[in-house]
């Protein structure tokens, strides 16, 4: 029997993109919809309520939550809040947007996770099976959210979904065709109760999965070798390390799909026009999945080398005069500052700092004393980067980005890199990682402008 919400009562938590969706969706599944959110006012309000969705702002109330049929939970809210918790007291279901979604797509899943890499790699698989031919859907964690595809979902479809611990650790029945595990390290710590919980939170990629599914998972981390151990689904291997026999990894400046009685040429590595040699990752991941899905190696390099990356990750703003400046702003944690550090090789000043989330500061000390030639921190966690990292080179505390680029400018001349590699989230100083991110660029665009000028 299909799902279905006729007549029900629905709570929607949180009214950021996947909320909104869901609601509307809901209402046009013929759910009795209220949306709740702690904000006072909604733009949107109008529209949502001209499909007969109320609205409760301004916070949650218990009777909102304990007295309906289904919760649906936002990303950003988290399933320990008092009103939820009273919901699932009172035996209501408690679900995921991701898990709402795909509850009614007729499309098969390709659902892709990690710590670092989620959205290079959802965006690059998108424009892969495209460029193969295929009908695709990109989403989820970025750009469109799941609801709002299920209007255009056909049964061959390919939905690609960007998916956080904070969506997994709420589904039920979600279940990827293809799921895909890029690395696990410590984030989030400041949502989750502990680095096992966010782990498990990410491994639930794969519980739904069976014999005629694929994991596609990273073998150079233990970590997400350990957790895709528990799948169920037809492991696919990828190796920038080359530590496997059989798989996707790189042989005479290709990535190869090796196979027991044959090697697949997949996407030469000249058509790779990425900063970092940690995104090579991310392109062998798409290259497997698209190996998986059928498409075709030219279709593959052919959407690589149009490929010049996302906004925001390890993305190049401008060179003044020497200096170049990269915007990295989308690496919120240690484990992705550490990769865009070791992206380059000397004169480096990074500008890191915000909103700590958790994790070892210190695994940076060797990479940054090897590389940089200062430091400059902002924001929340100014202390402790400087004690972490103040006795290896030089941390200079800024009060503002703009004090920040101005600063870092000057220690990188005359011919560093200044990278926004912040290892920390934004919300002390900016709604999210890409304001940050913008304010970077029209820093960066301003002293371009004075140096022109």
């Amino acid at each position: 029997m299909s799902f279905s919400v006729e007549g029900k009562r629905v709570t929607v938590a949180g009214a950021a993109r996947s909320g909104l969706a869901a609601a509307e969706l809901l209402a046009r599944r013929g759910a009795r919809v209220t949306l709740s959110d702690s904000r006072a006012e909604l733009p949107e309000a109008d529209r949502l309520r001209g499909l007969g969705i109320m609205l409760e702002l301004g916070g949650h109330t218990r009777d909102t939550f304990t007295s309906a049929d289904l919760v649906v939970l936002s990303p950003g809210v988290p399933p320990e809040q008092d009103v939820v918790q009273a919901a699932r007291d009172r035996g209501v279901p408690v679900i995921a947007e991701i898990e709402l979604a795909s509850r009614w797509l007729q499309g098969r899943l390709i659902a892709i996770t990690g710590t670092k890499g989620k959205s290079t790699t959802t965006a690059l698989t998108g424009l892969m099976l495209e460029a193969a031919g295929f009908k695709v859907t990109v989403g989820g964690n970025i750009g469109s959210p799941l609801s709002a595809q299920v209007s255009r979902s056909t049964p061959d479809t390919f939905h690609v979904v960007e998916t956080s611990s904070f969506q997994l650790e709420q589904i039920d029945t979600f279940h990827p065709w293809i799921a895909v595990m890029l690395n696990v390290s410590p984030d989030h710590l400041d949502r989750h109760p502990g680095v096992e919980a966010y782990a498990a939170a990410k491994a639930r990629i794969f519980e739904n999965q069976n014999a005629s599914d694929f994991a596609v998972i990273n073998a150079d981390d233990p970590a997400v070798l350990e957790l895709a151990r528990r799948s169920r689904a037809t492991a696919r291997q990828f190796s920038l390390a080359g530590t496997i026999n059989l798989g996707t990894v790189v042989q005479e400046g290709w990535i190869v799909d090796r196979q027991r009685d044959r090697t697949e040429r997949l996407v030469p590595f000249g058509a790779i026009h990425l900063l970092g040699r940690h995104l090579v990752n991310d392109v062998m991941a798409a290259a497997t999945v698209g190996a998986i899905a059928g498409a075709a190696p030219a279709a593959m390099t052919a959407a690589v080398d149009a490929f010049h990356g996302l906004e925001h990750a390890m993305e190049f703003v401008a060179d003044v005069g020497g200096v170049r400046f990269v915007n990295d702003s989308k690496a919120t944690n240690v484990e992705s500052a550490l990769r865009s550090i070791e992206s380059f090789d000397r004169d480096l000043v990074p500008i890191m700092g915000g909103r700590f989330k958790g994790g070892d500061l210190r695994v940076l000390r060797d990479p940054l004393k090897a590389r940089a030639k200062a430091l400059v921190a902002v924001g929340d966690a100014r202390p402790l980067l400087r004690e972490a990292l103040g006795d290896v080179l030089d941390v200079q505390e800024a009060d503002s980005l703009a004090a920040a680029v101005s600063r870092a400018h000057e220690l990188a001349k005359p011919s560093g890199v200044v990278l926004l590699a912040p290892a920390c989230a934004s919300f002390d100083m900016f709604s999210d990682y890409a304001e940050r991110g913008r304010r970077f660029k029209e820093e960066v665009e301003r002293i371009r402008a004075m140096a022109d000028g």
